[in-house]
């Protein structure tokens, strides 16, 4: 007799847990916490990374790798980009203090979302307060160009 249990279909709502990783480890592990909850087709999980979710059934555990640049797509050198700190002051604190490596979130031009970029490095401090002139910002993904493993769990498939 087939199973019954529900099968992951475009726009299932899910209950799981889930772990992305990257050669340098895990980006996100909900396994040692509470589950996600998500709709597929929404942008909360990556198009490449929902297509292995398609057709699995609730219960089902499982572990894909994906190829290099699939999951998030390749890195953008263009991405990579120096942000004046007139206009840092301008989105956020003026007393921000930045750090190679901080993940920093922006708001989108509208207003309605936000995007992150990672620290890279630090311009001058040409006026001597201590704070540099530009920050150099990453916004890549931090597994775009990357070989990504993807485990799941589903706990619900609504």
């Amino acid at each position: 007799m087939a199973s019954s249990a529900p099968r992951v279909q475009p726009g299932s709502f899910l209950t799981l847990h889930y772990r992305l990783a990257g050669p340098g480890g895990d980006i996100i592990n909900t396994f040692t916490d509470k589950p996600a909850t998500l709709t597929l087709g929404t942008g909360e999980l990556s198009p490449a990374v929902e297509q292995r979710l398609l057709g699995l059934e609730e219960g089902a555990r499982a572990q894909f790798e994906i190829p290099a640049g699939e999951a998030f797509g390749d890195r953008n050198p263009e991405m990579v980009q120096w942000v004046a700190r007139k206009l840092l002051v301008q989105l956020g604190d003026a007393d921000e203090k930045y750090a190679v490596g901080d993940v920093v979130q922006f708001p989108t031009p509208d207003g309605m979302g936000q995007y992150a970029g990672a620290v890279q490095q630090l311009g001058e401090d040409r006026d001597g307060d201590g704070k540099p002139d530009a920050v150099l910002f990453d916004f890549n993904h931090p597994l775009a160009g990357e070989a990504v493993t993807f485990e799941v769990q589903l706990i619900g498939v609504l």
